[in-house]
């Protein structure tokens, strides 16, 4: 099936939920009939993000608080300080009954309504009603299936082709991931960062080494005059830090006071233990809303939790090569003893796992279940890498440097943001001197660069009109309303030239 959008276009003067700007919000949103994980996966890689089956993309440099797409490189991530105690806590809790005292560590959680759709579902509602794919037709599913069909039998040896010259980049570039990082290098400014001209700084531990190793040294040649003998190495091994997976796997004792078990529930009406948890799931949703972002009654209904949470355009799929589980969107419910205290909202896609929404119990606010569920998302993404090479990223929405509870998801190193003009991945600690100038930056320091993935020809983007496929330069010689070609313009150009050409806008 092919991902079938309808763009809505610029919708711009709206509230914002982080800086309670009345009317500075600026996006570009379409509604996702379907959508292929492939698509989606190259959608966020160009700053899209979806709320439900709407799919936005921020307006960097109108929007008042631009927000970056942000990853974390899940193979090479180490703990914190801090994200260690929130294990141990854990940890203590579940062996022991403990209830650690002092401030909660927890971390903020995303606005339910994160941009677009913010505080006002009746759009969704809208949205829902005049474009429910159901209305588009059986016949439209046939001719889907026909184009589909048609377009193999000609594009078979060509995709293959294409799938192998991918995968030979990819296994170059050894992440799996096509869209890989960039070092920019950032002149310091005057009076601030390093000078060149002194020689780099040494950590206190490599001085102590070399200490020691000039101590042994200086026995050795007293003990041996005129000789010299190199120093040998301590016996002992250094100690190494324990791994994500061991702080939070280590055996509890068999009289352990509670049970925690993660299950992963693909997000389907069809599925029963979705079905079976959801009355459940619901409760839980209403009472995290209604205490943690003060949400009235009226908004925390099931429709609102339905169309934001339990409803996505993520086509599932399960290739011979992919995670056990499949790639497409899902609920991972966190049961205390027989009881859902929390849930992660996730989408598991060709290259990552990207975090949607997490909501849980207030009663365990003291176990940081926001920091909790996302190293456990971590070491889920390094479980899924091993059937699945290519998934090795821990997607975590936007970074918004403008917003300061919004900041901490740049304390997960190492970890990129997206560069909003050229869409390379640049790490974060080079973007964050020019973030403190500017809330709006261009990380890419190249002048020269340019979106290589952008639109180059928008006549083959692909238009389904009448029930009908066809290239949008035989479409637009049937069409003349005005605005049409300006708004389809701005689509191709902010989907980017593959996307385009896959995915079907919708045209009535």
């Amino acid at each position: 099936m092919a991902s079938v959008v309808e763009y809505k276009g610029l919708r711009a003067g709206y509230h914002c939920g982080y800086c309670d700007s009345a009317a500075g919000k600026a996006s570009c949103g379409m509604w996702a009939h379907s959508m292929t994980v492939q698509d989606y996966q190259d959608l966020i890689d160009r700053g899209w993000r979806r709320s439900g089956r709407y799919v936005y993309k921020p307006v960097m440099n109108k929007t008042c608080c631009p927000q970056y797409t942000i990853r974390c490189q899940a193979l090479q991530f180490q703990p914190s300080k801090s994200h260690k105690k929130v294990l141990k806590k854990m940890l203590k809790f579940l062996a022991k009954g403990e209830i650690s005292k002092g401030s909660c560590e927890d971390e903020p959680m995303e606005p339910s309504m994160e941009d677009a759709v913010a505080g006002d579902m009746a759009l969704i509602n809208r949205l829902d009603l005049q474009c429910d794919l159901k209305q588009l037709g059986d016949n439209l599913k046939d001719s889907l299936e026909r184009e589909v069909k048609k377009k193999g039998k000609s594009t078979k040896k060509e995709e293959s082709k294409e799938c192998i010259q991918s995968q030979d980049r990819n296994e170059e570039q050894g992440s799996g991931e096509p869209s890989h990082a960039v070092e920019v290098h950032t002149v310091p400014k005057p009076g601030k960062g390093a000078d060149l001209s002194k020689p780099p700084c040494r950590k206190a531990k490599e001085i102590r080494k070399e200490r020691k190793r000039l101590k042994l040294m200086q026995q050795s040649q007293a003990e041996e005059p005129g000789s010299f003998q190199a120093p040998r190495e301590p016996k002992t091994k250094p100690n190494q830090p324990k791994s994500l997976e061991e702080l939070i796997f280590e055996s509890l004792p068999e009289d352990a006071s509670h049970k925690l078990e993660v299950r992963l529930v693909p997000v389907s009406f069809e599925d029963p233990e979705f079905k079976s948890s959801l009355s459940q799931s619901f409760s839980l949703y209403v009472k995290y809303q209604m205490a943690i972002h003060q949400d009235p009654p009226e908004e925390c209904g099931k429709t609102e939790f339905t169309g934001f949470l339990c409803t996505s355009p993520l086509e599932p799929e399960n290739p011979p090569n992919g995670p056990d589980c499949g790639y497409g969107s899902f609920h991972q419910q966190y049961w205390l003893d027989g009881k859902i205290i929390a849930v992660g909202v996730i989408d598991i896609l060709p290259y990552c796992v990207s975090s949607v929404y997490l909501y849980y119990d207030p009663d365990y606010s003291f176990l940081s279940l926001g920091v909790y569920s996302a190293l456990r998302e971590i070491a889920f993404t390094r479980q899924l890498h091993e059937k699945a090479p290519q998934l090795s990223y821990y997607y975590m929405g936007f970074y918004i440097h403008s917003c300061p509870k919004m900041k901490y998801k740049g304390h997960y190193r190492p970890s990129d943001l997206l560069c909003p003009e050229t869409y390379v991945w640049v790490p974060i600690e080079q973007c964050l001197p020019s973030l403190e100038n500017s809330k709006y930056c261009r990380f890419n320091q190249d002048p020269e660069a340019a979106d290589e993935g952008g639109s180059t020809d928008p006549d083959r983007l692909q238009v389904l009109y009448k029930k009908s496929i066809l290239p949008y330069g035989v479409f637009k010689r049937q069409q003349r309303e005005p605005g049409e070609e300006a708004s389809v313009l701005q689509y191709a150009r902010l989907v980017g030239q593959a996307c385009s050409e896959r995915m079907l806008l919708f045209r009535s």
